[in-house]
Order: C-alpha cells, then sequence, then structure tokens
C-alpha cells in the first residue's frame, strides 16, 4: 500500500485523553486479570469515556486475529491456544465492576473447527451464573459461514446479538479481505429468526456513496437488523486504510433520520461512534 498524505482531522474529532478514578480502576482490573478489550485494541476514541462509566468491551478467544482486514488495529498472525478458563476471567471481571450491560467481543478464530463457538457459549454462561441480573451483547463474526458454529451462540440467547458488516458492498473486499458482504447479511438473517434485538455498524469515510450507504442499510433492514450504528473510520497506522472523507456531523444526522425512517429501533450515528457506545440503551 503507497502511503498517501493523511487528510487534516476535522475539530469535531478531538476527544479528551482518558483520566479519573474510574478509568485508572478499569484499567488496573483489566491489566490483573490479563483481560483482552477491544477499546485497546480498536484504539477506541471513547475508551475515555466509557471506561471511566465502569464500562468496557472484552475481546475473548485471545488477542490475535487470522484475519487481516485493511481498517483494524488488532494484530494479525497464528493464534495462541484457546485458554480454557478465558470465559471464567471475564465473568468474574464483569462481576467484580458490577457491570449492569456487558459487551463481548473476539478475534476471528479461523483455525479453529468451531471458529470459536464452545468459548463464546462458555463465556455466555459464566457470565450469567455469576451476574445473572447483567444484560449482554455478543459482537460475533461470520464463523466462516459455518452455520452449525453460529448455532451455537444464537440457541445461548444473548440479549443484542451484533455483527458488523462495516462497510458497503464495492469496497468489503478491499476492506474487510477474507469477509463477504452477503455471508454477514446471512448472519445477521439467521440472528433475527432467533432473537429479537440484532444489531450492526458501518464505518463511513472509507470512500462509500450516500446512494451505497443508504442501500446498506436497506439490505440491514431487511434481514432483521433492528440496531445500527454509524461512526467515522479513522485510520489506526499508516500501514491501514487511509481516511478518504471526514463524515460531517450532519451527514451522521441525516443518516438518524433516514434509518429511523427505514423502521431501525436505534440509530447511533455520529463521528465518534463505535458499535458498543451507547450499547446499554439497546435494550427494548
Amino acid at each position: 500500500m503507497e502511503p498517501q498524505t493523511p487528510i487534516k482531522k476535522p475539530s469535531w474529532l478531538k476527544v479528551k485523553l482518558p483520566t479519573g478514578e474510574n478509568y485508572t480502576r478499569v484499567r488496573n482490573l483489566v491489566d490483573d486479570h490479563k483481560l483482552h478489550t477491544i477499546c485497546q485494541s480498536g484504539n477506541c476514541p471513547n475508551m475515555g469515556e466509557c471506561w471511566g462509566a465502569g464500562t468496557a468491551t472484552f475481546m475473548i478467544l485471545g488477542n490475535i486475529c487470522t484475519r487481516s482486514c485493511g481498517f483494524c488495529s488488532v494484530a494479525t498472525g497464528r493464534p495462541e491456544a484457546v485458554d480454557p478458563f478465558e470465559p471464567l476471567r471475564v465473568a468474574k471481571s464483569i462481576q467484580t465492576m458490577g457491570i449492569k450491560h456487558g459487551v463481548i467481543t473476539c478475534v476471528d478464530r479461523d483455525d479453529l473447527e468451531d471458529g470459536g463457538a464452545e468459548i463464546w457459549v462458555q463465556t455466555i454462561r459464566k457470565i450469567r451464573e455469576l451476574s445473572p441480573g447483567t444484560t449482554m451483547e455478543t459482537l460475533i463474526g461470520d464463523f466462516a459461514g459455518k452455520w452449525n458454529n453460529l448455532q451455537l451462540v444464537l440457541d445461548e440467547k444473548p440479549d443484542v446479538l451484533s455483527h458488523n458488516l462495516e462497510t458497503v458492498r464495492r469496497l468489503t473486499k478491499q476492506v474487510r479481505v477474507q469477509a463477504k458482504y452477503d455471508r454477514s447479511l446471512e448472519v445477521l438473517k439467521r440472528a433475527s429468526e432467533s432473537l429479537q434485538r440484532v444489531k450492526s455498524g458501518m464505518m463511513l469515510g472509507l470512500g462509500e456513496t450516500k446512494e451505497e450507504v443508504l442501500e446498506s442499510m436497506n439490505d440491514l433492514r431487511a434481514n432483521g437488523v433492528n440496531i445500527l450504528t454509524l461512526g467515522q473510520y479513522l485510520q489506526p497506522t499508516k500501514e491501514h486504510l487511509p481516511v478518504a472523507e471526514f463524515i460531517t456531523p450532519e451527514t451522521f444526522a441525516e443518516y438518524k433520520v433516514a434509518g429511523l425512517e427505514m423502521g431501525f429501533r436505534y440509530v447511533e450515528s455520529g463521528p465518534l461512534v463505535r458499535s458498543s457506545y451507547h450499547a446499554e440503551k439497546h435494550i427494548f
């Protein structure tokens, strides 16, 4: 990938550095329990706000992904062996933090026959065992289209099932190298047939057109998605895809109106929105 001169980041994307007692407490807890969070691995701009409020998005199945998406800062390579004690560590941390609504995500594990489904199942069960009052969002991958593995997670009936489309059809091969647009829609369709709350998200500013964004939003709605997040793509490192455009807050507001008119129950749309932003509000 040839280096490109980055375009200047607009004022609306500036965030305060994370500080505060709660932020420090959560960070220490994550470090002490040797947990992985997408907050850190994904360089999330909302980490200070969320950790300051005592919430975090935990990442299971290690912190090395078998895929090499052009937008993601999570390390790519050969993952370590699955840790059977990871579900208990995550569940204990959620219990210790007193989290009312937990978000769990994962790296892709195409090296595993079950795609990590068993660890997903055990994590959901352990959280419910230790924190029965905690509601849960599971942000999953596509299990490489092995639907029996997806079904193992769906059978656990998470409160919210989330799988991100990430970008429009035309850009999928470039942005999500090993993923497929229609396979992601199939994940969401199958989830909507089993669960009440199905969620997906997209990053904007990768070179998509407004027409393509609206087309993808319609595709998501047609496949049973009722919670949508739209946020600005930010380039993690110089090796990742460059930002093609910074989308204005006004345009994000227009997409929110369009999404609600399409029938989405919730639409989080703004430059700093990420897939787990305000996740606790998506329980209905």
